[in-house]
């Protein structure tokens, strides 16, 4: 399921659009994939593996259109603070014993600025990646994750 949904989908949904955006002669394809598609985590092999596979086909993709006015970026984000993140800080609140503020601290303590990416920031991301200011970014792994990836 895993695979189906982190890689699969994205693969078709490109392969889908990026004839029509090639006879445009304009197209930006954003995939999502995470700081994780960059790096390894213990016990997230599945999850790992399917973002490494975004990144991989956003480079090739990237490759196969250039020059045609279609971009093709993925964005790796780290922490984002969703509906599938909560329930990882509530686990820690009971496993712990502790606040949500203190099971953040826990969660996020390889994110140097200590804070969840908003969605929001995410969103402004990929706006500004759709733009025709971006056409010369293509093929990039764009990391927003506190400067996790920094370390």
């Amino acid at each position: 399921k895993m695979v189906a949904i982190n890689l699969t989908a994205p693969f078709h949904t490109t392969r889908l659009a990026i004839k029509e955006m090639k006879e445009r002669g304009w197209g930006r394809i954003v995939n999502i994939a995470s700081d994780l598609g960059l790096s390894g985590a213990i016990n997230k092999v599945p999850y790992v593996a399917t973002k490494h596979g975004v990144v991989g086909m956003t480079k090739a993709v990237a490759l196969e259109v250039a020059g045609s006015g279609v971009t093709c970026n993925a964005i790796c984000p780290g922490f984002v603070l969703t509906p599938l993140v909560r329930p990882q800080v509530e686990a820690i609140m009971k496993r712990d014993g502790v606040t949500f503020e203190e099971a953040k601290t826990k969660l996020l303590s390889g994110q140097p600025t200590g804070e969840f990416v908003m969605p929001s920031e995410v969103a402004a991301l990929v706006a500004m990646l759709c733009g025709d200011e971006a056409k010369q970014i293509t093929g990039s792994a764009l990391v927003i994750d506190g400067g996790g990836l920094a370390q």
